[in-house]
């Protein structure tokens, strides 16, 4: 019993880490994501730079070692793709060269959430029919950050990623 035991609690600290049974250590990137999107819906160039410059300080400071190796694997072949759109996006004040920018940034954070889990909730793919371009979002709910209050409303979810 003692046995059983002590091995539970050395068990213990594996089960916590992040990415099992829960987000990944790539999740602040996720997270700063939706921030530079609500800013695009919104329209605020300003904020929506703000946000990116949170998401490449997330990107360019993910633990590696930290990650799964599957997460690892998945993050390095996307990580200078993210950088360099959050980057350009940080320092922007031009709204449509942001978003544009948001495209390619949407694409390639799409790709690392379909292969590493980046949150415990759902993480919708909406499509944007006018720009023909896709975004993530944490709710069902149409916003569209491409054209904002002008059509906020344009869209439609495209895929839904459940956690696993």
């Amino acid at each position: 019993m003692k046995k059983l035991f002590f091995a539970a609690i050395l068990c213990i600290p594996f089960f916590s880490q992040p990415g099992f049974a829960q987000s990944s250590g790539l999740s602040p990137i996720l997270t700063d994501y939706y921030q530079v999107k609500d800013a695009l819906v919104a329209g605020d160039a300003k904020t929506a730079a703000t946000a990116a410059g949170g998401m490449l300080k997330a990107v360019n400071s993910v633990d590696m070692a930290a990650l799964a190796p599957k997460d690892h694997q998945a993050f390095m072949g996307l990580q200078d793709k993210l950088a360099y759109d959050s980057r350009h996006i940080s320092e922007s004040s031009d709204i449509n060269h942001q978003r544009e920018h948001f495209t390619s940034l949407s694409a390639n954070l799409f790709k690392l959430a379909k292969q590493s889990r980046l949150s415990a909730n759902p993480i919708y793919e909406d499509y944007c029919p006018m720009k023909k371009a896709y975004w993530l979002s944490s709710d069902a709910a149409i916003k569209n950050p491409y054209f904002g209050s002008s059509m906020l409303t344009c869209g439609k979810v495209s895929t839904t990623l459940n956690p696993q």
